[in-house]
């Protein structure tokens, strides 16, 4: 279905979002979600969780395995993947596969990071449903480079980005100058068996005090590979007060390039380390005053992705209900098809199945972020997701009250 004009997509119908659970299966979601609804149980297990995983203690694994780990990430390998995979294409939901490497420092451990990379995407490349995979610059750049490297750039702030980036690079010293001329040639690496493997490469979005480097070094991947078409794409938080205008600086210096500016809008991941170093570090905090006027500005770069759909792909990476219908509703007024080739929506799998597969169900372009790795290499994502679901305002009540809507339905039925 193409478009939505005869029947308009709604993210209430719990028939369509819960098809593809079991009963067992919403269940243990109901569980899960209670649980992390609850602030004495959630605060036990983020502190107990990560030190059971790295004491070896017996069937912490085994628990963990059963239960979040099952609800949010595709499995231990590659190859365990695969089940979750094919059965969201039977839903016509697309995936993002993401290797979570970051954090590397040696060399040995970079190199890993980026070999793995390429492996996920020689594996996406045969799979029809994995059109993108996730990739971080953490994973192959040590971080307290890219921390030299934005720091440099800061210094030249009135240059264009690339300017700046190219100005820090001289100011660093021989042995650094190597070490970055080495992440950059696995950056390379990746984005070449991306373009062979006619595999998209979204970069993670990282703190604002390395995000600079990240942009710059996206930015000049996008002008060697999207020539034609969005290969690589950059995350662009709108958390930050800043970052609409960024998205329309990225959009100005594509279209001068001429080249297609990929982006993937999200709200953001570091919100309060970000304030809590601002305030000890006492520089003014790059994060939005309030939610509403967070919302305000991912809400107008919808606007303004879908007002230059031709030379912007888009990938709409978020759990707002109001934001994904402003999306479709704009499609619908500017007659844009559904599944037009620059928008694509996406939600973290195990989360707003109400959002991804009412989307997919009317013809819409949809993935789940599906992560996956060893236990203990997903304990920090697994972490991320327990706190963001306590955090984020209504999320969990939301969850649970779809959930148990449905369960009503197939009871009632």
């Amino acid at each position: 279905m193409n478009s939505n004009k005869s029947n308009p997509v709604s993210f209430n119908n719990t028939e369509l979002a819960f098809a593809h659970q079991s009963d067992a299966a919403l269940n243990r979601s109901s569980w899960l979600f209670q649980m992390m609804g609850n602030t004495f149980v959630l605060k036990f297990g983020l502190k107990v969780m990560p030190l059971a995983v790295k004491w070896k203690i017996p069937f912490t694994k085994t628990i963990i395995r059963n239960t979040i780990f099952k609800q949010f990430v595709g499995g231990e390998s590659l190859q365990e993947t695969k089940a979750v995979v094919d059965d969201l294409a039977r839903y016509q939901v697309q995936v993002i596969l993401d290797y979570g490497a970051e954090g590397a420092d040696s060399d040995d451990s970079l190199d890993h990071a980026c070999a793995e990379f390429i492996k996920v995407i020689d594996y996406a490349a045969q799979q029809k449903n994995i059109p993108f995979i996730s990739i971080k610059i953490t994973g192959i750049a040590r971080f307290n480079l890219l921390e030299k490297l934005d720091a440099a750039m800061k210094k030249s702030a009135n240059l264009n980005l690339v300017e700046q980036y190219h100005s820090a690079i001289a100011l660093l010293d021989s042995d650094d100058q190597n070490a970055w001329g080495k992440s950059w040639k696995r950056f390379e690496k990746i984005c070449s068996a991306a373009e062979k493997g006619n595999v998209a490469i979204l970069v993670d979005a990282e703190e604002t005090w390395i995000q600079d480097p990240v942009d710059a070094i996206t930015t000049l991947m996008m002008q060697k590979y999207n020539s034609k078409k969005a290969l690589v794409y950059n995350t662009i938080q709108l958390y930050r007060h800043d970052r609409f205008a960024f998205l329309r600086q990225s959009f100005e210096r594509a279209k001068n390039d001429g080249y297609v500016l990929g982006v993937k809008l999200v709200r953001g991941a570091y919100m309060e380390k970000e304030r809590m170093r601002a305030m000890e570090m006492q520089y003014e905090s790059p994060i939005q005053p309030n939610k509403e006027a967070s919302d305000a500005d991912y809400n107008q770069s919808v606007q303004f992705v879908l007002n230059n759909i031709e030379n912007i792909a888009t990938i709409i990476a978020s759990h707002n209900e109001n934001s994904n219908m402003l999306a479709c509703t704009l499609m619908q007024e500017k007659g844009i098809e559904n599944n037009h080739s620059h928008i694509h929506f996406s939600q973290l799998y195990g989360m707003s199945d109400n959002i991804t597969f009412n989307l997919a169900h009317h013809g819409y372009s949809v993935s789940k972020y599906l992560p996956f790795g060893p236990i203990h290499e997903v304990v920090p994502y697994l972490m991320r997701r327990a706190q963001e679901n306590s955090s984020v305002a209504g999320q969990t009540g939301r969850e649970m009250g779809l959930i148990q809507q449905e369960r009503n339905r197939r009871k009632n039925k």
